[in-house]
């Protein structure tokens, strides 16, 4: 019996997520030695033998995220310089994506950048999920697979009561696309929060599109930090009758802010994703495992089969 030619490698962003796509496929998590100097400097050490092999290496830029990012890029040149066959980036959250665009003068866009030292290290794949804007699939001259964490919220939503009316609601313009589909879906009506940003941690909630008085709501979004977008959104849904408020958040990078806010009630769950690693500080927040999606994508991709094939709803 032929030895298997998959080999999946794990930095320190999560390790955890790395472990259960492993449990998931039934492959062992390779031996790899990633570490720092005391200086800071990151290093690197492949412990198996790589040469031909199909290597997955799973890391998310989340923070520390230049950090975390560096480890990945040294990860991708020592594949590489091991003779490894195919080396794909498995980033389950793309840090840097908010920085799609030039939209003030004099400023760099920060998502091109990084796809361009993705490749310029040897990555030949990018596997990730739900990234920001779409067009940055488009950053990269590589094939890029984007999964979306949809069908992990939908099983779990698909389980719960429904007592009253429900609404998915967008907090913003940009996310109507994928509000749209989970109401299509979930068979629910739609509906949208206006807001004006006004510092990178600071949201108004201008208007709300949509009528949700009596009606329970299901906010959706790509990623939450300062949780500002959602307890703004919220706080209006409640002001105009919403009897209850959840939110179904694909990356969850909770900072100091977003926990005070979330303090607050507002948000009666917060639903995420283990793309990262998330620290609940005792609020209800639930996270679901996107260990198993992960793992049927990287069997599909080394097995030359369609990933696209994984979803019901595409185009979001």
């Amino acid at each position: 019996m032929s030895e298997s030619r998959l080999k999946i490698l794990s930095g320190n962003s999560n390790r955890a997520l790395a472990e259960a796509i492993c449990r998931s496929i039934g492959e062992p998590l390779g031996e790899a030695t990633v570490t720092s100097f005391p200086d800071g400097e990151s290093f690197v050490k492949i412990n198996e033998n790589i040469r031909g092999n199909d290597v997955f290496i799973v890391q998310a830029t989340c923070p520390p995220t230049n950090h975390h990012l560096m480890e990945l890029l040294i990860m991708i040149d020592a594949a590489r310089r091991a003779s490894a066959k195919r080396i794909t980036a498995v980033l389950p959250f793309y840090g840097y994506a908010r920085q799609d665009r030039k939209d003030q003068p004099r400023v760099p866009i920060t998502a091109k950048l990084v796809a361009n030292l993705l490749v310029a290290a040897g990555a030949q794949r990018i596997l990730t999920m739900d990234l920001h804007s779409q067009q940055i699939q488009g950053f990269f001259d590589i094939p890029v697979d984007h999964l979306y964490a949809s069908p992990v919220f939908f099983e779990h939503l698909a389980k719960q009561p429904r007592e009253r009316p429900l609404v998915v609601c967008s907090p913003d313009i940009g996310g109507m696309k994928m509000a749209a589909a989970y109401a299509d879906t979930m068979g629910a009506t739609l509906g949208m929060v206006a807001k004006k940003r006004k510092s990178a941690s600071a949201v108004e909630a201008l208007s709300l599109v949509g009528e949700v008085e009596g009606c329970d709501v299901l906010l959706v979004d790509d990623m939450t930090e300062t949780a500002g977008t959602l307890t703004a959104a919220a706080k209006m849904l409640r002001e105009h009758g919403a009897v209850s408020v959840r939110a179904a958040v694909s990356h969850c990078i909770l900072n100091d802010i977003a926990v005070e806010r979330l303090k607050a009630g507002l948000i009666d769950e917060l639903i995420t994703t283990d793309s990262t690693p998330v620290q609940t500080h005792g609020l209800p927040i639930r996270v679901l495992s996107i260990a198993s999606l992960l793992g049927e994508a990287i069997l599909r991709i080394t097995n030359n089969k369609s990933v696209t094939g994984l979803f019901k709803i595409k185009g979001f």
